[in-house]
């Protein structure tokens, strides 16, 4: 109210200078940049950043039985969680109290999901930033951003008659990086020091006690100062889910979905491998719209192959390379499956020389389970099988294409890991004393060993990469469970020594 006397009154003044003929035009000038300096500083996150804590669902709010796949965070939040839930006992044993949780995973794996159903086991408000939103150019305005955040949580939760509140805050790393890097002006540092000191702030016995939820998936670009006890007291790892984690987060997303008889959720979830919840999400409803466009009242196990595919890929391409390069990439991908079929048999799921995305043609392979640790064994099998499809055109179609460059890199890469974890014939090695040229002339011995076998088995299972091609150059695309049948039918070549 007393604002917009105030402003009232200017204007009024302003007219009246203006009737007398005096030249007004500086007090605008001046009174525009009052305007502007109070715009630009002036903190944005107001309550609209308030959240009541409902799903699109409805009004159900989000609780840890919602979210799949991430059984040890949410042990580890709960635990910490309980800590504010048991006040009483806290004060009594002179426990400190968790000021911060920090969630620290990749992209996807519902760090956000965990913070909401933390504020509602709480019973707690719940406000939300992101990092990104602190940072301006002018110096200060982070700092006054941090201070009107932690004043309007405190006011949402009296308003709403709550003891806690909970502050999210995505991406923290934008804000709360290390520093010192940013040498230009120090607004980066004072906003994460302005973080720093409401933090310290927090007491047990306040009227409202505020936690801070922070999300990241970059731990290493963090202030030391913000991970210290007394600050960030726990750090929860959110990792990609296992197995049974993908099970359950694809039972929670198709719940409300029609599924045929024919659609297995175990096997999706060993074929989607490394895929996130946000990816599994984006599966089923993927398989929802395919099944919607044929027209189908149920989902299909064939609806989610293919949603699998463009999650992974992308959408299929209208371009169609001529038959002389369809053959090629026939032959090339056919490479590949044979290979990891001979060395690690029913790893196939899907042979495909339809374009998606980048990628002209591609092999989807099925993990027989998920691995935490890889040996020797297996790197070199699948350094074998990226080298599957170039000694797969030299050998059928007598050279090599620039198809193949993707495959090398992937080969590089995995010899490196093998060096660099002291299982090739180098030993034990440090990379940093390690030269260029004897790194090169490991990695070199270790794909011409590979390739070598490649070359053997490409051989020897000639008849099959030739029938395999010609079913592909008419249906291009064929399933693991057929190509599988095609090795068994189709006998390989006896090679003499």
């Amino acid at each position: 109210m007393v604002k917009e006397v105030g402003i009232g009154i200017g204007l009024a003044l302003i007219l009246f200078a203006a009737f007398q003929g005096i030249n007004v035009l500086p007090f605008l000038l001046f009174g525009s940049l009052v305007g502007l300096f109070y715009y630009l500083t002036r903190s944005t996150l107001g309550y609209k950043n308030y959240e009541v804590l409902k799903t699109h669902k409805g009004n159900k709010r989000i609780k840890f039985e919602d979210i799949g796949g991430q059984d040890t965070a949410k042990k580890e939040l709960l635990e910490a969680l309980d800590f504010i839930k048991n006040e009483k006992m806290v004060v009594e044993l002179g426990i400190r109290p968790i000021k911060g949780i920090l969630l620290s995973g990749p992209p996807g794996t519902g760090k956000t999901l965990l913070a909401k159903a933390a504020a509602n086991y709480i019973d707690s408000v719940f406000v939300s930033a992101s990092g990104s939103e602190f940072i301006e150019m002018y110096a200060g305005v982070g700092a006054q951003r941090i201070r009107q955040l932690f004043d309007n949580a405190k006011k949402m939760a009296q308003k709403k008659n709550k003891d806690n509140a909970v502050i999210f805050i995505d991406e923290i790393d934008v804000l709360a990086s290390k520093r010192g890097k940013t040498s230009s002006h120090l607004e980066y540092d004072q906003t994460l020091n302005q973080l720093l000191v409401e933090m310290d702030g927090i007491k047990v016995d306040e009227d409202v006690r505020i936690l801070i939820i922070a999300a990241t998936n970059r731990m290493d670009a963090l202030d030391r100062a913000i991970l210290r006890p007394g600050r960030f007291d726990r750090i929860v790892q959110v990792d990609l889910p296992n197995k049974e984690g993908r099970k359950r987060i694809l039972e929670i997303h198709t719940q409300n979905k029609p599924l045929a008889d024919d659609v297995k959720l175990d096997k999706l979830a060993r074929e989607t491998y490394g895929f996130s919840g946000a990816h599994l999400e984006s599966l089923a409803n993927e398989a929802a719209i395919m099944a919607m466009r044929e027209n189908k009242k149920k989902i299909h196990q064939k609806h989610f192959d293919e949603a699998i595919e463009k999650v992974m890929m992308g959408e299929k391409l209208d371009r169609r390379p001529g038959e002389k390069e369809m053959e090629r990439i026939a032959v090339h991908e056919t490479g590949h499956a044979l290979i990891s079929e001979v060395l690690n048999p029913g790893s196939v799921s899907a042979i495909t020389i339809t374009s998606r995305g980048n990628a002209l043609g591609y092999i989807r392979q099925l993990p027989q389970k998920d691995l935490y640790l890889y040996t020797r064994d297996y790197l070199e099998n699948q350094i074998a099988t990226a080298l599957g499809g170039a000694n797969a055109e030299d050998i059928i179609l007598g050279s090599k294409s620039t198809g193949s460059s993707n495959d090398f890199q992937q080969a590089v890469k995995l010899s490196k890991k093998i060096i660099l974890s002291g299982l090739s014939n180098l030993g034990v090695v440090d990379e940093e004393n390690l030269t260029p040229r004897l790194m090169h002339t490991a990695i070199n011995q270790i794909i011409k060993k590979q390739e070598k076998k490649v070359r053997g088995i490409i051989t020897k299972y000639r008849k099959v990469i030739d029938y395999t091609v010609k079913v592909l150059m008419d249906k291009e695309k064929i399933s693991g469970d057929e190509f599988r049948k095609i090795i068994r039918e189709e006998k390989p070549l006896k090679i003499s020594n």
